[in-house]
């Protein structure tokens, strides 16, 4: 997803005024009616807050927006064939649906020329593209409060580990395409507060995020991008040990982390993260006091956003900044679980406290 704000407003502007010049360098995701459009979209344009803008329609469709019905982004009949359009079309008809080539034959579509178009056509082929349809929705359904089991089943996944690979899969390069490139392996954690997805190499773990945050399909691509790496399912040994050190830390008996972290950002968000790990369980600290700690007290709102562009939950614990009149301010993974994990970790300093006195 598209963050930069001076962006957003130029394909706002794009959009309000159907420049087709801008056809292909950016989609619209329309958060009130769940579609996403190309720029000359002729529906009435949405406001500025309700926009979300994609680089990719994989993007779009991976943070849950469905294909607009008026400006088919992803069917103009002046770029794609009937066949690419006959598909798509079927897709939206059940978008649920997990295709075979029986599938195929009863459209009496060839299997691989309808991979072979779309492969030209959007990037990635049609399997691909009713797998992430398929994916969007079960992050929606996810977000939205649902257990991450219906999610699994109303997306047509009988087991848990089709739908987590598939989660992972799709964030990645299938490994007969690896090469020789850096290889960082996904993993699908369950927590206390919901399912996460840990990110690493051999060595050191790279993200730890909620599965349910908006906008985590475009942080891994951003963190492959970044690293020149391809991402497929599996185990490290970060992995391994951050899956214990967060059992250990939903029961109360560990605070603080020892799983090696590589920590991708800018010096002054390296900064501000490195401030954040010095904030001791159990307590909290505020964005101006934060920006008092590293000598640049007018800069609270970028530690605001160097907090945001955090990519290791928990362990980086951007949750227990707040606002300085006591309110909880943001977070990634939602406020409920904001409150819970601060709750969480007074209580079990508390208990800590306790136990060393009777000592």
């Amino acid at each position: 997803m598209i963050t930069s704000e001076i962006i957003k407003m130029e394909y706002y502007q794009a959009l309000i005024d159907k420049r087709s010049e801008y056809e292909g360098v950016f989609y619209v995701g329309v958060k009130t009616t769940g579609v996403f459009c190309r720029p000359t979209c002729p529906a009435r344009k949405p406001k500025f807050e309700n926009c979300e803008f994609y680089e990719t329609a994989k993007q779009a469709l991976l943070a849950s927006f469905r294909p607009c019905q008026r400006c088919r982004p992803l069917s103009h009949p002046n770029h794609v064939s009937e066949l690419v359009q006959l598909l798509v079309h079927a897709v939206e008809e059940n978008p649920e649906q997990r295709w075979t080539d029986e599938d195929f034959r009863k459209l009496s579509v060839d299997a691989s020329t309808a991979r072979r178009q779309f492969k030209k056509r959007f990037g990635m082929t049609f399997v691909e593209y009713a797998r992430a349809r398929r994916m969007g929705i079960a992050l929606k359904h996810i977000r939205e409060g649902s257990a991450v089991i219906d999610a699994q089943l109303s997306t047509g996944y009988e087991s848990s580990s089709g739908f987590r690979d598939a989660f992972s899969r799709i964030m990645g390069a299938a490994p007969t395409l690896l090469g020789n490139h850096h290889i960082l392996k996904a993993s699908w954690l369950d927590s206390r507060l919901g399912p996460m997805i840990a990110i690493a190499d051999e060595k050191e773990l790279y993200l730890l995020e909620f599965v349910d945050r908006r906008g985590l399909e475009r942080e891994v691509e951003r963190l492959r991008l970044r690293t020149k790496s391809a991402i497929i399912p599996g185990y490290t040994e970060p992995i391994r040990s951050i899956e214990k050190e967060l059992d250990a830390y939903f029961e109360g008996e560990l605070m603080e982390f020892q799983t090696p972290i590589f920590m991708m950002g800018s010096p002054f968000q390296k900064e501000v993260w490195e401030q954040l790990k010095k904030i001791p369980p159990g307590h909290t600290s505020s964005y101006a006091n934060m920006a008092a700690a590293i000598g640049k007290p007018s800069a609270y709102r970028a530690i605001a956003q160097a907090n945001g562009a955090n990519q290791l939950a928990i362990v980086i614990p951007c949750h227990r900044v707040i606002n300085s009149n006591g309110d909880l301010g943001g977070y990634g993974g939602g406020l409920t679980r904001k409150r819970w994990l601060l709750n969480h970790e007074k209580k079990s300093q508390s208990m800590t406290t306790a136990a060393n006195k009777e000592e």
